[in-house]
């Protein structure tokens, strides 16, 4: 494969024209298309083989346009202390409010509180229901205006209102200012590693390049594979990140061949032949990482895992083509000021290849110092992470809903004055299908489940049945006693399903659970079991792909094993802050709640990739070193001579770009942001830079470890360039097409 790589990175070089032109034609070819393409729609959430999903299906089965997405707002009415909203003024004011809500274009209907019985039981509470003819996604800033005015008007007559429901969701994510704060430490951090504007701008060029690249072609593709606008969010995030660190990793391996002698081309050649090779392999296992997320059963999930997966495909190619092709543009503007210089920068273009600089710099001093201590070392980092996992045992998940949203907001308050007024569970009735087709008497069957439900400890009401056309289907609301993030409603969801044998025999009709108060139940159940599964899936192929890359039987299980301590730590440190509420103001979170649901599977996936990344450019360095004749030790501290600058930088990168996302008001963003930087932080600086050192260490030799018979059955794959170096020691490669500032002089 070196020598493959090694081949493309200097036509890339040579032909760097074609190759930057053909890459500026994709773009523009796949941007063109995204301007023509249609719109991605609004992919409907499913999680099939659940059963508040086949409920949900059921629903939509047998009330044809009654289970319609269209959005729902809620306008709750609180009267001032002591006062009723029954009052004559009180009534008056909310009545006038009811009639403006009803006057927008895109209103389908307004539920009147005083004829559909939405009054609390002691007076003081009233709510609308505003229902529309299309989704939240397609309410415009004047619907909102509106639906804002008309409540106004409640507010001026003394009444406290607030508005809550999914047409307050305008369905927009992060507003761009996260990857702008990425974007911009990215390049302070790389200005600073390599003192070189070109050098800092060339990862960050090749990195957009790749993302504009990756998301016109998921526009592109969005109506014929049935994409939604939210799919291509974490192709973004991660395009942006790898992209970033493999044009990094590639530019720092071309300063250090320049440093040894050689000519730019001789250099780029073996920049991509070498740390192309890891970079390739890096790529492999943040592909399967994500692509692993198929596991789930999610396709939502699939979907993102995928069109992720592809983009870092394209960065991978991106940094192994276009990279090499801006060498040849600039070939010494990326180097350090002293090379640069004609004085210094010429003599060191006459520089034989073997007198390669060999002095400390901060890499090395710390491999020593870990050398020296590897058991303190290791007992301090595996104590301290494994200290940090221990919350994760509490860990509980769920899909956190307006409760978690800060109390500056309105959906916030409004969810309080309801359960304040109706009880907690109101926020979270459970929806129950009742199938009594076939059924002897349909309504007597509907009426029996009902009743049952109905005394079910933990329900406190149940609503009238609602019939669809045939008569032979019903649906109705039961609402817990308890909020619908709450454990004692989990056990309830449980308890209902589980006396459904015997309620099912009575009423001779079926029923399901359903709404969104189980779904996110459900999903979570779902996760949950799924993860184990993905774990042994992903783990189980990346610790095979770094068995070739390595030829090293511990090396891998090592790599594996870190990885899980460092991303069970970041999951305890999330649920120290956003459920147990420890530090949660530093972090700006007003309410604590259950986790969200698919944390643990982004957490595992992303960081699973990321810190393979980190592994295999670090402990590839010093796998070259080893094969090349250094001792065992001698090799981490050549792995860290070459490689901690870069990790180190690749990591601040990552931990900028998802921290950014901590300043977001949504919590379930804030939650990802804090959960992934927190992940890189402690792989990349405690098991990487710490545990991987001591535990090589302790292994010494024994580290490269491989049975013979294993020996024979894995593909060869030569990623530290060991057939370059023969080539360089038996044969002077000749250079077509010279740069104007290298005489033939430096490249003999």
């Amino acid at each position: 494969m070196a020598t493959f790589l090694y081949r493309l990175g200097r036509l890339a070089f040579r032909r760097r024209g074609y190759v930057a032109l053909l890459w500026v034609a994709v773009l523009a070819a796949v941007g063109l298309g995204a301007l023509h393409a249609p719109g991605a729609a609004d992919e409907e959430f499913s999680t099939p083989g659940i059963e508040s999903q086949k409920a949900f299906d059921l629903m939509q089965e047998r009330f044809p346009g009654a289970a319609a997405d269209g959005a729902t707002a809620r306008v709750v009415f609180v009267a001032p202390h002591g006062q009723k909203v029954t009052a004559t003024a009180n009534r008056k004011a909310i009545e006038d409010t009811v009639a403006a809500l009803g006057d927008g274009t895109q209103v389908a209907g307004v539920a009147d509180p005083f004829t559909a019985k939405a009054v609390s039981e002691d007076g003081t509470t009233a709510y609308a229901t505003v229902t529309y003819k299309v989704k939240s996604s397609a309410l415009t800033d004047a619907d909102r205006t509106a639906l804002e005015n008309a409540a106004g008007q409640a507010r001026d007559a003394g009444l406290t209102v607030e508005t809550g429901g999914s047409a307050m969701d305008s369905g927009a994510g992060p507003g761009g200012a996260a990857e702008i704060i990425g974007i911009a430490v990215a390049a302070v951090v790389l200005l600073v590693t390599f003192g070189s504007l070109a050098a800092a701008g060339l990862p960050l060029l090749t990195a957009i390049l790749g993302v504009g690249i990756s998301m016109f072609t998921i526009t592109v593709l969005a109506d014929a594979l049935g994409l939604s606008t939210s799919t291509g969010t974490l192709a973004m995030m991660l395009g942006l990140a790898v992209g970033i660190d493999y044009a990094l990793f590639v530019v720092s391996r071309y300063r250090e061949e320049r440093a040894r002698g050689n000519t730019a081309q001789e250099a780029a050649g073996l920049a991509v032949g070498t740390a192309g090779s890891a970079v390739v392999f890096a790529g492999l296992t943040v592909v399967i990482a994500l692509a692993g997320l198929s596991v789930v059963g999610i396709p939502m999930l699939t979907k993102m895992g995928l069109t992720a997966a592809a983009a870092v495909v394209v960065a991978v190619v991106i940094a192994l083509t276009v990279v090499p092709a801006l060498l040849g543009f600039w070939p010494n503007a990326v180097l350090a000021g002293a090379a640069r210089r004609p004085e210094g920068g010429r003599r060191r273009l006459f520089r034989a290849r073997k007198t390669v600089p060999r002095g400390d710099n901060h890499g090395t001093r710390w491999a020593r110092f870990v050398l020296r201590r590897p058991v303190p070392v290791l007992l301090l980092g595996v104590v301290g992470l494994g200290a940090l996992a221990v919350p994760m045992t509490q860990l509980q998940l769920g899909m956190p809903g307006d409760e978690a949203k800060s109390t500056s907001t309105t959906e916030r308050r409004a969810y309080d004055d309801l359960a304040e007024g109706f009880g907690p569970g109101f926020n979270g009735p459970l929806t129950i299908v009742v199938d009594a087709k076939g059924a002897a008497d349909a309504k007597a069957g509907v009426s029996t489940v009902r009743e049952r439900i109905a005394r079910t400890d933990g329900v406190v009401s149940v609503s009238q049945p609602r019939f669809d056309k045939a008569a032979d289907t019903a649906v109705f609301t039961a609402t817990p006693s308890t909020g619908p993030t709450d454990e004692k409603t989990k056990t309830l969801v449980r308890t209902i399903r589980g006396e459904r044998p015997a309620i099912e025999s009575a009423a001779g009709a079926s029923f399901e659970v359903t709404g969104t108060t189980a779904l996110n139940i459900d999903i979570s159940g779902k996760v949950q079991s799924a993860l184990v599964p993905y774990l042994v899936t992903v783990v189980g192929l990346a610790v095979i792909l770094l068995l070739v890359v390595f030829r090293s039987l511990l090396v891998p299980v090592k790599a594996a094993l870190g990885f899980l301590l460092s991303v069970l730590a970041a999951l305890g440190a999330v649920v120290l802050v956003f459920q147990q509420g420890h530090a949660a103001g530093l972090f700006g979170v007003d309410q604590t709640g259950p986790i969200m649901s698919l944390m643990p599977i982004f957490l595992v996936g992303i960081i699973f990739g990321l810190a393979m990344d980190y592994e295999v450019f670090l402990v590839s360095r010093m796998r070259e070193s080893h094969v090349h004749g250094e001792p065992a030790k001698e090799a981490v501290v050549s792995g860290f001579r070459h490689s901690a600058r870069v990790v180190v930088a690749a990591a601040l990168i990552m931990i900028a770009v998802f921290s950014g996302f901590i300043g977001e008001s949504e919590s379930m963003i804030k939650m990802i942001g804090f959960g992934m930087a927190t992940a890189v932080l402690l792989d990349a600086f405690v098991v990487r830079m710490a545990i991987v050192p001591a535990v090589l260490a302790l292994l010494g030799d024994r580290a490269w470890w491989l049975p013979k018979w294993l020996d024979r059955l894995l593909p060869r794959v030569d990623i530290e360039g060991e057939a370059l170096t023969r080539g360089a020691a038996t044969a002077t490669v000749t250079d077509p097409d010279p740069t104007p500032d290298e005489p033939v002089e430096a490249r003999l």
